[in-house]
Protein backbone atom coordinates (compact mmCIF):
# COMPACT_ATOMS: atom_id res chain seq x y z
CA UNK A 1 0.00 0.00 0.00
CA UNK A 2 1.32 3.57 -1.18
CA UNK A 3 0.90 6.41 0.88
CA UNK A 4 -0.60 9.85 0.22
CA UNK A 5 0.80 12.83 1.73
CA UNK A 6 -2.29 15.27 3.18
CA UNK A 7 -2.77 18.61 4.88
CA UNK A 8 -2.96 17.16 7.91
CA UNK A 9 -0.28 15.68 7.53
CA UNK A 10 1.67 18.43 6.36
CA UNK A 11 0.59 20.52 9.98
CA UNK A 12 1.69 17.37 12.05
CA UNK A 13 5.27 17.41 10.12
CA UNK A 14 5.77 21.45 10.82
CA UNK A 15 4.74 20.83 14.43
CA UNK A 16 7.04 17.91 15.50
CA UNK A 17 9.99 19.46 13.44
CA UNK A 18 9.32 22.72 15.12
CA UNK A 19 9.45 21.01 18.62
CA UNK A 20 12.51 18.98 17.49
CA UNK A 21 14.85 22.65 16.78
CA UNK A 22 13.01 23.99 20.53
CA UNK A 23 13.91 20.80 22.05
CA UNK A 24 17.71 20.15 20.76
CA UNK A 25 18.53 24.51 22.24
CA UNK A 26 16.89 23.31 25.48
CA UNK A 27 18.37 20.34 25.73
CA UNK A 28 22.27 21.99 24.98
CA UNK A 29 21.04 25.11 27.34
CA UNK A 30 20.36 22.30 30.13
CA UNK A 31 23.07 19.12 29.19
CA UNK A 32 25.82 21.32 28.16
CA UNK A 33 25.63 24.57 28.30
CA UNK A 34 23.90 28.24 27.63
CA UNK A 35 27.16 28.80 25.66
CA UNK A 36 27.43 25.98 23.50
CA UNK A 37 23.35 26.45 22.73
CA UNK A 38 24.47 30.23 22.02
CA UNK A 39 27.10 28.94 19.44
CA UNK A 40 24.51 25.71 18.18
CA UNK A 41 21.99 28.69 17.17
CA UNK A 42 24.37 31.46 15.49
CA UNK A 43 25.79 28.47 13.16
CA UNK A 44 22.41 27.05 12.66
CA UNK A 45 21.18 30.35 11.59
CA UNK A 46 24.25 30.99 9.64
CA UNK A 47 23.93 28.18 7.81
CA UNK A 48 20.16 28.72 6.88
CA UNK A 49 21.10 32.14 5.71
CA UNK A 50 24.27 31.53 3.22
CA UNK A 51 21.33 29.07 1.45
CA UNK A 52 18.22 30.87 1.44
CA UNK A 53 19.11 34.60 1.89
CA UNK A 54 19.75 35.84 -1.57
CA UNK A 55 18.05 33.59 -3.02
CA UNK A 56 14.76 34.16 -0.94
CA UNK A 57 15.33 37.73 -1.98
CA UNK A 58 14.92 37.33 -5.36
CA UNK A 59 12.03 34.86 -5.31
CA UNK A 60 9.61 37.10 -3.17
CA UNK A 61 10.90 39.82 -5.93
CA UNK A 62 12.87 42.22 -2.83
CA UNK A 63 15.85 42.48 -4.52
CA UNK A 64 15.68 45.60 -6.13
CA UNK A 65 14.74 47.34 -2.96
CA UNK A 66 17.24 49.36 -0.81
CA UNK A 67 18.72 47.00 1.11
CA UNK A 68 17.42 47.70 4.49
CA UNK A 69 14.01 47.74 3.52
CA UNK A 70 14.50 44.39 1.62
CA UNK A 71 16.00 42.70 4.40
CA UNK A 72 13.25 43.82 6.80
CA UNK A 73 10.52 42.72 4.27
CA UNK A 74 12.39 39.39 3.34
CA UNK A 75 11.74 38.54 7.22
CA UNK A 76 8.59 39.69 7.01
CA UNK A 77 7.56 37.52 4.16
CA UNK A 78 9.19 34.35 4.39
CA UNK A 79 8.74 34.27 8.14
CA UNK A 80 4.82 34.57 7.87
CA UNK A 81 4.59 32.33 5.35
CA UNK A 82 6.24 30.02 7.24
CA UNK A 83 3.31 30.03 10.11
CA UNK A 84 5.59 33.16 11.79
CA UNK A 85 3.56 35.96 13.73
CA UNK A 86 5.91 39.30 11.93
CA UNK A 87 5.27 42.64 11.80
CA UNK A 88 7.22 45.30 9.37
CA UNK A 89 7.41 49.29 9.25
CA UNK A 90 9.47 51.27 7.09
CA UNK A 91 11.18 54.54 8.10
CA UNK A 92 12.92 55.74 5.30
CA UNK A 93 14.84 53.74 2.38
CA UNK A 94 18.14 53.43 5.46
CA UNK A 95 15.90 52.03 8.33
CA UNK A 96 13.13 49.44 8.27
CA UNK A 97 11.73 47.71 11.13
CA UNK A 98 10.72 43.96 12.09
CA UNK A 99 9.42 42.46 15.01
CA UNK A 100 7.82 38.96 15.99
CA UNK A 101 5.33 39.29 18.66
CA UNK A 102 4.52 36.40 20.53
CA UNK A 103 3.73 33.60 20.49
CA UNK A 104 7.32 33.00 19.47
CA UNK A 105 7.40 30.18 17.27
CA UNK A 106 10.50 28.86 17.48
CA UNK A 107 10.53 29.06 21.39
CA UNK A 108 7.08 27.35 21.68
CA UNK A 109 5.26 27.73 24.89
CA UNK A 110 6.52 27.23 28.30
CA UNK A 111 9.63 26.24 26.43
CA UNK A 112 10.96 30.58 26.23
CA UNK A 113 11.57 30.61 29.76
CA UNK A 114 14.45 28.48 29.30
CA UNK A 115 15.87 30.38 26.64
CA UNK A 116 18.85 32.25 27.67
CA UNK A 117 19.27 35.37 25.83
CA UNK A 118 22.27 35.25 24.39
CA UNK A 119 21.09 32.20 23.15
CA UNK A 120 18.38 33.85 21.05
CA UNK A 121 20.67 36.69 20.48
CA UNK A 122 22.24 33.88 18.55
CA UNK A 123 20.35 34.10 15.76
CA UNK A 124 20.25 37.65 15.35
CA UNK A 125 24.13 36.89 15.08
CA UNK A 126 23.66 34.14 12.77
CA UNK A 127 21.32 35.36 10.10
CA UNK A 128 20.52 39.50 10.93
CA UNK A 129 24.15 40.64 11.51
CA UNK A 130 25.21 39.23 7.73
CA UNK A 131 22.88 40.44 5.52
CA UNK A 132 25.03 43.48 4.65
CA UNK A 133 27.96 41.06 4.59
CA UNK A 134 25.42 38.85 1.95
CA UNK A 135 24.89 41.95 0.24
CA UNK A 136 28.06 43.23 -0.31
CA UNK A 137 26.95 46.33 1.84
CA UNK A 138 29.34 46.77 4.50
CA UNK A 139 27.43 49.98 5.91
CA UNK A 140 24.41 47.76 6.84
CA UNK A 141 23.65 46.49 10.30
CA UNK A 142 20.71 45.28 12.88
CA UNK A 143 20.04 47.45 15.88
CA UNK A 144 17.70 45.09 18.71
CA UNK A 145 15.55 46.62 20.53
CA UNK A 146 14.16 43.64 22.58
CA UNK A 147 14.32 40.29 23.36
CA UNK A 148 11.28 38.72 24.09
CA UNK A 149 13.18 36.34 26.16
CA UNK A 150 14.30 38.98 28.38
CA UNK A 151 10.94 40.23 29.26
CA UNK A 152 10.19 42.28 25.86
CA UNK A 153 6.94 41.95 23.84
CA UNK A 154 8.84 40.67 20.73
CA UNK A 155 12.08 40.25 19.28
CA UNK A 156 12.23 43.56 17.83
CA UNK A 157 14.80 45.39 15.59
CA UNK A 158 15.61 47.45 12.57
CA UNK A 159 18.14 46.80 9.73
CA UNK A 160 19.97 50.45 9.14
CA UNK A 161 22.14 51.68 6.77
CA UNK A 162 25.08 53.70 9.06
CA UNK A 163 26.03 55.45 5.33
CA UNK A 164 29.76 54.57 6.58
CA UNK A 165 31.53 51.25 6.78
CA UNK A 166 30.77 49.69 10.15
CA UNK A 167 32.70 47.15 11.97
CA UNK A 168 32.12 43.71 12.85
CA UNK A 169 30.70 44.53 15.98
CA UNK A 170 28.32 46.84 14.84
CA UNK A 171 26.52 44.18 12.50
CA UNK A 172 24.61 43.27 15.44
CA UNK A 173 23.73 46.10 17.95
CA UNK A 174 21.52 45.91 21.21
CA UNK A 175 19.83 49.45 21.81
CA UNK A 176 16.61 48.65 24.36
CA UNK A 177 16.07 52.24 25.18
CA UNK A 178 14.84 53.06 21.72
CA UNK A 179 10.90 52.58 21.21
CA UNK A 180 9.74 50.47 18.27
CA UNK A 181 6.75 52.10 16.22
CA UNK A 182 3.54 50.51 15.84
CA UNK A 183 2.46 48.22 13.28
CA UNK A 184 -0.45 49.25 11.06
CA UNK A 185 -1.58 45.93 8.78
CA UNK A 186 -3.66 48.49 6.26
CA UNK A 187 -0.31 50.29 5.60
CA UNK A 188 2.19 46.79 5.37
CA UNK A 189 3.05 45.60 2.10
CA UNK A 190 1.54 42.40 0.69
CA UNK A 191 1.86 39.47 -1.18
CA UNK A 192 -0.75 38.38 -3.69
CA UNK A 193 -1.84 35.75 -1.95
CA UNK A 194 -3.94 34.29 -5.35
CA UNK A 195 -0.83 32.66 -6.09
CA UNK A 196 -0.97 30.72 -2.29
CA UNK A 197 -3.66 28.59 -2.09
CA UNK A 198 -4.28 26.55 1.15
CA UNK A 199 -2.30 23.54 0.07
CA UNK A 200 0.43 25.41 -0.65
CA UNK A 201 0.61 27.57 2.33
CA UNK A 202 0.62 23.91 4.20
CA UNK A 203 3.49 22.73 2.35
CA UNK A 204 5.68 26.04 2.59
CA UNK A 205 4.66 25.46 6.75
CA UNK A 206 6.20 22.40 6.42
CA UNK A 207 9.21 22.68 4.34
CA UNK A 208 10.09 25.97 6.75
CA UNK A 209 10.16 23.62 9.52
CA UNK A 210 12.02 20.64 8.04
CA UNK A 211 14.55 23.47 6.60
CA UNK A 212 15.41 24.03 10.61
CA UNK A 213 16.07 20.32 10.88
CA UNK A 214 18.12 19.97 7.65
CA UNK A 215 20.18 22.66 8.90
CA UNK A 216 20.61 21.48 12.67
CA UNK A 217 21.81 18.35 11.34
CA UNK A 218 24.88 19.43 9.82
CA UNK A 219 25.55 22.44 12.55
CA UNK A 220 25.25 19.77 15.18
CA UNK A 221 28.07 17.32 13.53
CA UNK A 222 30.24 20.27 12.57
CA UNK A 223 30.07 21.87 16.17
CA UNK A 224 30.02 18.97 18.16
CA UNK A 225 31.00 15.70 16.23
CA UNK A 226 29.00 12.41 15.76
CA UNK A 227 29.05 11.26 19.48
CA UNK A 228 27.62 14.36 20.99
CA UNK A 229 25.25 14.40 18.39
CA UNK A 230 24.12 11.31 18.70
CA UNK A 231 23.91 11.86 22.74
CA UNK A 232 22.13 15.05 22.38
CA UNK A 233 20.05 15.78 19.16
CA UNK A 234 19.07 11.87 20.24
CA UNK A 235 17.80 12.64 23.49
CA UNK A 236 15.69 15.50 22.56
CA UNK A 237 14.38 13.61 19.64
CA UNK A 238 13.37 11.00 21.86
CA UNK A 239 11.53 13.11 24.31
CA UNK A 240 9.79 15.09 21.60
CA UNK A 241 8.66 11.89 19.73
CA UNK A 242 7.22 11.10 23.26
CA UNK A 243 5.67 14.96 23.89
CA UNK A 244 4.11 15.74 20.67
CA UNK A 245 2.58 12.02 19.51
CA UNK A 246 -0.81 12.73 20.95
CA UNK A 247 -1.45 15.67 19.21
CA UNK A 248 0.65 14.70 15.61
CA UNK A 249 -1.07 11.44 16.04
CA UNK A 250 -4.56 13.64 16.69
CA UNK A 251 -3.72 15.45 13.38
CA UNK A 252 -3.21 12.37 11.51
CA UNK A 253 -6.28 10.45 12.91
CA UNK A 254 -3.88 7.49 14.27
CA UNK A 255 -6.18 4.34 15.63
CA UNK A 256 -4.43 3.52 18.64
CA UNK A 257 -2.32 0.54 20.08
CA UNK A 258 -1.54 -2.07 17.07
CA UNK A 259 1.40 -1.73 15.09
CA UNK A 260 -0.45 -1.21 12.19
CA UNK A 261 -1.98 2.04 13.44
CA UNK A 262 1.99 3.20 14.24
CA UNK A 263 3.06 2.31 10.65
CA UNK A 264 -0.15 4.12 9.46
CA UNK A 265 1.02 7.04 11.38
CA UNK A 266 4.64 7.11 10.72
CA UNK A 267 3.75 6.56 7.10
CA UNK A 268 1.64 9.53 7.16
CA UNK A 269 4.47 11.65 8.77
CA UNK A 270 7.06 10.85 6.17
CA UNK A 271 4.44 10.86 3.08
CA UNK A 272 3.96 14.55 4.09
CA UNK A 273 7.36 14.72 4.10
CA UNK A 274 7.46 14.41 0.61
CA UNK A 275 8.79 10.81 0.90
CA UNK A 276 7.77 7.60 -1.03
CA UNK A 277 6.00 5.16 1.41
CA UNK A 278 4.95 1.68 0.82
CA UNK A 279 3.38 -0.24 3.88
CA UNK A 280 2.73 -4.32 4.24
CA UNK A 281 2.25 -6.72 6.87
CA UNK A 282 5.11 -9.79 6.28
CA UNK A 283 5.23 -12.60 9.20
CA UNK A 284 3.68 -11.03 12.19
CA UNK A 285 4.65 -7.54 11.57
CA UNK A 286 4.22 -4.38 9.75
CA UNK A 287 6.71 -3.40 7.62
CA UNK A 288 6.85 0.45 6.74
CA UNK A 289 9.30 1.34 3.52
CA UNK A 290 10.63 4.30 2.37
CA UNK A 291 12.33 5.16 -0.59
CA UNK A 292 15.70 7.57 0.00
CA UNK A 293 15.26 10.47 2.73
CA UNK A 294 14.24 13.17 1.21
CA UNK A 295 14.44 15.31 4.44
CA UNK A 296 18.52 15.08 4.14
CA UNK A 297 18.94 14.61 0.17
CA UNK A 298 22.06 15.73 -1.04
CA UNK A 299 23.55 16.57 2.64
CA UNK A 300 24.63 12.98 3.04
CA UNK A 301 25.10 13.24 6.81
CA UNK A 302 27.23 10.95 9.11
CA UNK A 303 24.89 8.02 10.36
CA UNK A 304 25.01 9.22 13.97
CA UNK A 305 22.36 11.99 12.52
CA UNK A 306 20.08 9.20 11.46
CA UNK A 307 20.51 7.42 14.28
CA UNK A 308 19.71 10.56 16.21
CA UNK A 309 16.94 11.53 14.25
CA UNK A 310 15.12 7.90 14.20
CA UNK A 311 14.82 8.76 18.12
CA UNK A 312 11.65 10.77 17.27
CA UNK A 313 9.72 7.65 16.14
CA UNK A 314 11.20 5.32 18.90
CA UNK A 315 9.84 8.10 20.97
CA UNK A 316 6.67 7.94 19.97
CA UNK A 317 6.11 4.30 19.52
CA UNK A 318 6.77 4.19 23.51
CA UNK A 319 3.17 6.03 23.84
CA UNK A 320 1.48 4.58 21.26
CA UNK A 321 2.09 1.28 22.50
CA UNK A 322 5.05 0.72 24.90
CA UNK A 323 5.03 -3.08 24.20
CA UNK A 324 5.79 -2.83 20.48
CA UNK A 325 9.70 -3.17 19.26
CA UNK A 326 10.82 -1.17 16.58
CA UNK A 327 13.78 -2.39 14.41
CA UNK A 328 14.91 -0.02 11.67
CA UNK A 329 17.49 -0.37 9.02
CA UNK A 330 18.79 1.63 7.13
CA UNK A 331 19.18 0.03 3.04
CA UNK A 332 20.42 0.80 -0.32
CA UNK A 333 17.68 2.86 -1.74
CA UNK A 334 16.21 4.25 2.03
CA UNK A 335 14.48 2.80 5.60
CA UNK A 336 12.58 -0.21 6.39
CA UNK A 337 11.08 0.40 9.91
CA UNK A 338 9.70 -3.13 11.27
CA UNK A 339 6.93 -2.63 14.05
CA UNK A 340 6.05 -5.75 15.87
CA UNK A 341 4.60 -7.42 19.23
Amino acid sequence: MTVAPTLAGYKAVGKIYNALMTGLVLALVTRKSADAAAQFVEGHFRRQHLEKFLPGLKKLGLDGLPDAVACAQYHYFSNALGGVKTEYFAENDRKAWVRYPPPRWIWQGAAICGIPSRVNAGMLHGWHGHNGVSLGNNRLGFVCTGQTVDGSPGLEGYYFDYDREISESERVRFAYDEPTPDYDAAKAPKLDMADWPEERLKKVERAYAMEYVRSLVPTMLALFGPDETRVHLGHAARLIGMQFYDETAALLGAAPGSPRAFADYLGGLAAAQGEHIEIAEEGGAVVLRQTGWRLMDGLDPHPAAFDAWNHLWEGALAVHNRRLKLITTRTNDGIEWKISA
